[in-house]
């Protein structure tokens, strides 16, 4: 059945097909209302918020190393691990549903501090459709590469920002960049033989003003490290420092960035960027005209949250159950260097106290995916700023804790795996 976007009920459903591997993977079932939205030339289908993809889970908030723009450089939280009682009531949950959902171990600590994560993840490939994990690959040794590839791992993704010695060792305080490439390099090599070599590598890359110029190094550094995938994110401030070194400030209020109907559109199609072009299209992007790029629309990555969006929730070491990475710990990050904006950790239950399916399920909850899916929240993150922008607590819509207009994940401007 089809539902108009508002996600108004309406007298008279239509019948849609779709194909069943599609449907499988997004969790559509027989009968489900499907929320259509309209764009300007096209209809986008919007997933299910009933169906759980994916599984962020946070082995430890604990980590060997002291990263310049870390979270944890302004908390004051209890460091712990995930109990075995706690990781056994995802599994139970995983195994309840179907199709599975994956599980991707990642947080705020490093995964591969948690003495028992060779066995998690072991434990997650039995029951979930995919592992995947993120680390700082300073404790990669070669024993523990041949574990997680024997494990079952689907994916590994390291956390790269700089692949110059003195840029990597100016954010990755207590890390040497040689070790980590080295350590790179032999999970690499280790993978069996295969035109499609798997656990795939990712990168992730931290983009600053002090290590940006690295980025197209990084790319010729790819094949070495025999990574299939890269995905850069801004910084996500945490201090007045980091806000200094962010690259995005004008993408919070330019119309290139903003979707609008009332902003004129510019339509490119693909070019070649080079010494006569670069220069006359970043004038022509900020020119005021909500821009278009080779038939992609260069603000569709505005108030869309890419946790709901994914179908996926994230566990606290804890046992907490929230909606998302950003809303796992207290912290105060900056939309800028005046506008501090605390946000307020939110869990919808532990999993010490109730199964994960029943926490997954509950009204409420249900509500907020589909409340955030539509994003009615007042756009905190572009506006000039007033008292209720500064936390997450309420908005100026009357939305009422947590509020996800300041959030910088939903606005395409800070992402993760």
């Amino acid at each position: 059945m089809v539902s108009n976007p508002n996600n108004k009920s309406t007298s008279n459903g239509i019948p849609v097909m779709i194909p069943e591997a599609l449907a499988r993977r997004y969790g559509w079932c027989a009968g489900e209302t499907i929320q259509i939205q309209e764009r300007e030339d096209h209809l986008e289908i919007l997933p299910p918020v009933s169906s759980l993809r994916k599984i962020y889970v946070e082995a430890t908030n604990i980590c060997n190393l002291a990263c310049v723009m870390c979270m944890r450089n302004i908390w004051e939280e209890q460091g712990g691990y995930m109990d075995e009682s706690v990781f056994a009531k995802i599994l139970e949950g995983i195994q309840a549903l179907s199709p599975p959902p994956s599980v991707f171990f990642g947080g705020v600590g490093e995964p591969l501090a948690h003495p028992n994560i060779i066995e998690m993840v072991a434990a997650a490939k039995k029951v979930a459709s995919a592992v995947e994990l993120i680390t700082n690959a300073t404790l990669l040794t070669p024993q523990r590469s041949k574990q997680l590839i024997q494990a079952g791992l689907a994916r590994l993704w390291v956390s790269l920002d700089g692949i110059r010695p003195e840029s990597y060792a100016d954010i990755r305080l207590g890390a040497e960049l040689p070790k980590v490439l080295e350590n790179i390099e032999m999970f690499h090599r280790l993978r069996p033989p295969a035109h499609l070599p798997h656990p795939e590598i990712g990168i992730v890359f931290v983009a600053m003003k002090r290590n940006i110029h690295d980025l197209p190094e990084l790319y010729t550094w790819r094949k070495r490290l025999g990574a299939k995938h890269i995905l850069v994110t801004n910084v996500l401030p945490y201090t007045v420092e980091m806000v200094r070194e962010s690259l995005y400030a004008r993408a919070l209020h330019e119309p290139l960035y903003i979707s609008s109907k009332w902003i004129p559109v510019l339509d490119f199609p693909r070019v070649e960027f080079d010494a006569f072009t670069v220069e006359p299209f970043i004038q022509t992007l900020r020119s005021g005209f909500n821009t278009s790029w080779g038939g992609v629309n260069l603000s569709s990555a505005s108030d869309w949250c890419p946790f709901i969006q994914r179908g996926s929730l994230s566990v606290a070491w804890h046992g907490g159950v929230s909606p998302c990475l950003p809303l796992l710990h207290d912290h105060t990050s900056y939309l800028a260097e005046n506008r501090p904006r605390f946000s307020q950790a939110y869990f919808v239950g532990n999993l010490q106290e109730h199964a994960l399916l029943e926490l997954w399920e509950e009204p409420y909850y249900t509500a907020f995916r589909e409340k955030v899916q539509r994003f009615d929240f007042a756009p905190c993150a572009a506006c000039g700023g007033c008292e209720l922008s500064l936390a997450n607590g309420e908005d100026c819509y009357g939305n009422t804790f947590p509020t996800c207009g300041g959030c910088l994940y939903a606005q395409g401007i800070v992402r993760c795996p």
